[in-house]
């Protein structure tokens, strides 16, 4: 397992990944309500903040747009994705290799792994020849470790999302994405199946929009139950002035700050 002290993915070992890799997976149901704020070149702008550590995109994006951001960005390439007009069992195609990742400057990789569906001994497989790839580059692995499939009773379940979390682990996943198990409680358990402090760093999926505080409140419990920090999208990205909402994930996560003095 790699270090993240000294890599770009994190800073002081704290991780807050703006994710813009939505445009694949969820069409354009979430760049129709401002369409100007969703625009890659507006995403990358925000992405220069202090507080994001790294932007995850799909290869076509950080093609076209990151040699513009380099100096200023830490990019995070996400490997595989597939789109919502797939009906089957949840599956994701590879799209890019670690190799061609690393040629377009990656700083990080990133693998979606539905545990629990029909597709999972493929992709399985499949992530262990990225993970593997990974380490010759020597660059992190995140794991966008969702258990998703027709098998699963409750995929939203604290113990089903630990389960993932380990999954990261046993597999060789830095950093290990995870939903939110719903309390402060659940994440101490799902960052204790990861390993504890010397295994994979835990991040929380940000979600779907919601108020600042609430919003702040959840990522305050991922960090006081020993979480490295959040990957988030359209909490930062759809909002009219996400500086605003940065500057307070920064105080919460980067400096340890109460919800309270980051709402101030």
């Amino acid at each position: 397992m790699l270090s993240l002290e000294d890599s770009p993915l994190a800073r002081d070992g704290k991780i807050l990944i703006l994710a813009y890799d939505h445009g694949l997976e969820h069409g354009p149901s979430d760049f129709t309500e401002h369409p100007e704020r969703m625009a890659p070149e507006t995403v990358f702008d925000v992405a220069t903040h202090d507080a994001v550590t790294s932007v995850a995109v799909q290869k076509g994006l950080a093609e076209g747009y990151y040699p513009s951001y380099e100096d200023d960005v830490s990019l995070l390439t996400k490997l595989n994705g597939t789109s919502n007009l797939w009906m089957g069992e949840p599956d994701s195609a590879v799209n890019c290799t670690v190799d061609y990742a690393a040629d377009i400057g990656a700083d990080a990789v990133g693998f979606t792994l539905y545990g629990g569906s029909n597709s999972e001994i493929e992709m399985a497989e499949e992530f262990r020849d990225a993970q593997e790839a990974a380490r010759e580059h020597d660059i992190p692995m995140v794991m966008w470790s969702y258990p998703r499939g027709q098998g699963l009773r409750n995929a939203s379940d604290a113990d089903t999302i630990a389960y993932a979390a380990r999954e990261a682990l046993e597999l060789g996943a830095d950093v290990a994405k995870v939903k939110s198990p719903g309390s402060r409680e659940a994440m101490e358990h799902t960052v204790q199946a990861a390993g504890g402090e010397n295994g994979a760093k835990v991040v929380m999926s940000g979600g779907s929009k919601v108020s600042d505080e609430a919003f702040l409140k959840n990522v305050k419990a991922v960090m006081d139950a020993g979480g490295a920090g959040l990957a988030v999208g359209r909490n930062i990205w759809q909002r009219e002035n996400p500086t605003q909402l940065l500057d307070a994930l920064e105080a919460v996560i980067h400096e340890g700050r109460s919800v309270d003095a980051a709402l101030s």
